[in-house]
């Protein structure tokens, strides 16, 4: 198996198990889409942690050796295609997935845990983006994403240079949220994964929808859809059971209705 699926209480932990460098050949992405299928599905998982094999890398990106005849155009772009439309569904997935960074994030690593919602990583972890020093361009969403994290002239300084920079660095820039000692990395993002699955289904759907859909927008319409949002989770039973709680000094317990 290319990947491993863990279950910790509502949390789901996927492995990218390709070690030593946890490529994402087509296979292993086939394998990861199909988990996170599942794992829509599955009510009783409020939240995703993704890392990979080992303690060094994340992943080091795409399997250059299923580069092969790279004249292929029509075959070239299906796969890169394929590839776009599943980052996708991972930045618009409606349960919060965490990238857990436990070491190397380069090429098409990088741009995998950009498209997850939130990323905490080892502070001994370094993020590129080399495509360049093979004579490419990155090709996983990752001239979009990077600039819409960290600023458009510092993405192009570093896609242009295929820099690797460190954890610290990264957070620096906002290409993540958090660093935390190599040895706490783990059991730091179980926790803030368990903390989020705490949480109100129906209202973090409606926020990480209402960012991914709204934030390229004008605001006009970005709010439009708040509202969508705001109007289907205000007589929910998790917003009852919310300010109940509030009120009466308890935790809320959420269950998604």
């Amino acid at each position: 198996m290319d990947c491993l699926l863990e279950m910790k209480g509502q949390v789901a932990l996927v492995t990218i198990n390709r070690p030593p460098m946890n490529t994402l050949s087509r296979s292993t992405l086939s394998e990861l889409a199909a988990i996170f299928n599942e794992l829509e599905k599955d009510d009783s998982i409020r939240s995703i942690l993704l890392t990979g094999a080992g303690d060094r890398v994340f992943s080091a990106g795409a399997d250059i050796s299923e580069f092969g005849d790279m004249s292929d155009q029509e075959q070239s772009r299906a796969n890169i295609q394929h590839v776009h439309d599943f980052f996708l569904r991972l930045e618009q997935f409606p349960k919060p997935i965490i990238a857990c960074v436990n070491g190397k994030a380069l090429g098409g690593g990088n741009e995998l845990q950009m498209a997850c919602h939130l990323a905490i990583a080892s502070e001994e972890a370094e993020f590129g983006l080399p495509e360049v020093r093979l004579g490419i361009i990155p090709g996983y969403g990752g001239t979009q994403r990077l600039p819409r994290l960290i600023g458009r002239r510092r993405a192009v300084e570093l896609m242009l240079s295929g820099e690797r920079i460190s954890a610290q660095k990264a957070l620096g820039y906002g290409m993540i949220n958090r660093v935390v000692p190599h040895e706490d990395l783990m059991d730091e993002a179980i926790e803030w994964a368990a903390r989020l699955a705490e949480g109100p289904p129906l209202a973090m759907k409606g926020i990480l929808d209402s960012v991914n859909r709204g934030s390229d927008l004008p605001i006009t319409e970005g709010t439009s859809i708040e509202l969508e949002h705001i109007m289907a989770v205000r007589g929910s039973e998790d917003a009852i059971e919310g300010v109940t709680a509030f009120f009466t000094k308890r935790k809320a317990e959420f269950k998604g209705k």
